[in-house]
């Protein structure tokens, strides 16, 4: 995150906005009206560049289960990265790519796409996500502070966070029943020997 960005709540303010028409259904099979590949080939040409066919599959889905969500949070980062700040950056073009497809398929499996229109935690997470991806900070900030708030905010870490957790109770929980059944045990020997 060496390169200065845009202040975080112009981002911010842009995924609140997000038209309804980013919203929809993507389509996947016969299922849906969004074409997702679609809308990241349209990206990439504002940002001057195609993508050849075969890589655009990346943007399509084969089942509804599995594509669903992150096609749909490809839609709402294709908005935010034709901001007219990031048109202006001129930038790398697999950097666009990339942010297209990595940021969504880091994100997806966490937090439904539309809680990053309508939640200011997941606003936030998405836009710090993006600008991280593409080596970018926020305007004024550091990029141990930038770093710092994005682990703070990231729905990925919050749920490793919680699993580490749950993980540490269930093995206290079987330290003590362990111990529990020890004592027991010690004590049914000493009642025997009496």
């Amino acid at each position: 995150m060496d390169n200065i960005g845009p202040a975080l709540v112009n981002l911010t303010r842009r995924l609140l906005d997000t038209p309804i028409e980013f919203l929809g259904e993507p389509r996947i099979g016969a299922v849906g009206q969004m074409a997702v590949a679609a809308l990241a080939n349209d990206v990439l040409y504002l940002h001057g560049a195609r993508a050849a066919a075969a890589h655009l599959q990346r943007f399509a889905g084969t089942t509804v289960k599995a594509d669903r969500n992150r096609l749909a949070l490809v839609a709402i980062t294709a908005w935010l990265l034709a901001d007219a700040w990031f048109l202006e950056q001129g930038l790398d073009h697999f950097q666009v790519f990339n942010a297209l497809a990595d940021v969504p398929e880091g994100l997806a499996p966490v937090t439904a796409a539309h809680r990053f229109v309508h939640d200011p935690d997941r606003r936030e997470e998405l836009a710090r996500t993006v600008l991280a991806q593409l080596q970018y900070r926020p305007d004024g900030e550091t990029a141990m502070q930038a770093a710092d708030r994005l682990h703070a905010v990231s729905g990925s870490a919050r749920k490793a966070l919680i699993e580490a957790s749950r993980a540490a109770e269930r093995r206290a929980r079987e330290i003590r029943e362990a111990l529990e059944a020890k004592a027991a045990q010690e004590s049914a020997d000493k009642w025997t020997r009496e």
